[in-house]
């Protein structure tokens, strides 16, 4: 199920915290992604395999995503959801619709 708005989590275990912000894709949320930038240490960006009507306007959103500063020398994970799918992308044609 896709995220609706913002979720914030904390994780701990010893002495690592991890603090995890779950952004959703939605285009009317799309302007307060920036608001999260500060101190990211990480990026994990994922997509929908299986939305082939969507590949173009997701690599679209993760280009401009990567020419922020705040976000530039990041290390980025891109997590391509509902591989189980039949109508899955495969993962070369993903590579090519995101433009990596």
């Amino acid at each position: 199920m896709p995220t609706q708005g913002f979720n914030i989590k904390s994780l701990m275990q010893n002495e690592f915290k991890l603090n995890v912000w779950d952004i959703g894709g939605q285009k009317s949320i799309r302007p307060y992604w920036r608001n999260y930038f500060d101190q990211t240490d990480a990026l994990i960006y994922v997509i929908d395999s299986a939305d082939r009507r969507r590949m173009e306007e997701t690599g679209v959103e993760l280009a401009q995503l990567l020419e922020e500063d705040k976000l530039a020398g990041i290390p980025l994970l891109i997590f391509a959801n509902k591989q189980d799918l039949l109508n899955a992308l495969p993962p070369q044609d993903i590579s090519k619709g995101l433009n990596l």
